[in-house]
């Protein structure tokens, strides 16, 4: 996609997403992840794209700035010093970098994410 201003129509129903394989480390479940880039910029910084994953619970570590956007679904992220974040569709999270915890997937979550 070449344009001044990258962009993807109907982000939050698309369907021709890119597998991006299983959820690494798993917990519980067999979280599966689907993407689409809209922008990758030098360094791939930022990055800016649609996440789809189904159920299931798995560790993560945030390593840069993340705006997240759910549109669809409904997840529970849980930070290692027991923050608890209840994402459903209209929720906006910013997750700082060096964020570090858990996700559980209820329902499979769309979300329109960008990393700074």
């Amino acid at each position: 996609m070449t344009s001044s201003a990258p962009h993807l129509h109907q982000a939050s129903t698309r369907t021709d997403l890119v597998d991006w394989g299983a959820q690494p480390d798993a917990l519980e479940g067999a979280s599966h992840s689907a993407g689409r880039l809209v922008h990758k910029g030098p360094n791939k910084q930022p990055e800016s794209g649609i996440w789809v994953c189904t159920p299931g619970r798995w560790r993560l570590a945030i390593p840069r700035d993340e705006l997240c956007h759910f549109v669809a679904g409904r997840a529970t992220y849980r930070s290692d010093n027991g923050e608890v974040i209840e994402v459903s569709a209209a929720t906006v999270v910013m997750f700082p970098a060096g964020w570090i915890g858990e996700c559980t997937v209820h329902e499979t979550i769309r979300n329109i994410y960008m990393l700074a």
